[in-house]
């Protein structure tokens, strides 16, 4: 089975993030890992209403409900 991915350009924040790493898409756990990795750099209040459900998701999925940041 192979991991799900998600398309950076669809998610303002992580585009951002992720600008240095010139791929399209990334594995959910490594988006994940990528958010808590530089959450320092975002205003969470400013999510857009899909990037906030996408981290929820990711959170329940493979952060075992804690987003650690």
């Amino acid at each position: 089975m192979t991991t799900p991915t998600v398309e950076i350009a669809r998610f303002p924040a992580l585009r951002l993030l992720a600008w240095q790493l010139h791929q399209e898409r990334m594995s959910e756990p490594d988006v994940l890992a990528l958010y808590e990795r530089e959450w320092r750099h975002l205003d969470p209040d400013r999510l857009d209403p899909d990037e906030r459900a996408l981290i929820e998701r990711l959170v329940r999925t493979y952060g075992h409900g804690v987003l650690n940041v």
